[in-house]
């Protein structure tokens, strides 16, 4: 759990403002209902869940073209990495903030990240402690641009 993160925050931008209200109220609505640090842990782990798949799909597309037009591998290879890009595309819209700057400026650190992991499993890359503290710092950079409170989030 993200603990800066206020329960507000999330739960209105999964399930609207006046059920956020309720929920902080006291008034979740039916019996058994989803507390608030749940609500707010499952929303998370969706949004990290969601980042993790757009990354697989990205640059997974990104080395097909690669390896279609860089090693020659033809058009099948070219034709599938544009279909994951594409696929890539509609990760996007998934996630529960409803800025799409604030979700790709989030996601461009995810990506640096991936991008050395897939090095890594893929073409046997090894970074040095430069990229590793640079991809870090990406990933502090994340968590803060999707998971810190914003104003009226209280």
């Amino acid at each position: 759990m993200v603990p800066f993160l206020p329960p507000a925050t999330l739960s209105r931008q999964v399930t609207g403002t006046a059920r956020a209200d309720r929920v902080r109220a006291g008034r979740a609505g039916r019996a058994g209902s989803t507390p608030p640090a749940r609500l707010l842990r499952m929303t998370v782990l969706r949004s990290i869940l969601l980042f993790v798949a757009a990354a697989v799909f990205e640059i997974g597309g990104a080395w097909l073209v690669w390896q279609g037009v860089r090693e020659h591998r033809g058009w099948i290879w070219i034709g599938a990495g544009v279909i994951a890009l594409g696929v890539y595309g509609f990760f996007a819209s998934l996630q529960p903030d409803a800025h799409f700057g604030r979700i790709l400026a989030a996601y461009g650190g995810v990506f640096v990240a991936g991008s050395l992991v897939w090095g890594m499993v893929v073409d046997g890359f090894r970074p040095d402690r430069w990229d590793v503290v640079g991809a870090l710092i990406c990933l502090v950079g994340v968590a803060v641009i999707m998971y810190a409170p914003r104003p009226g989030d209280a």
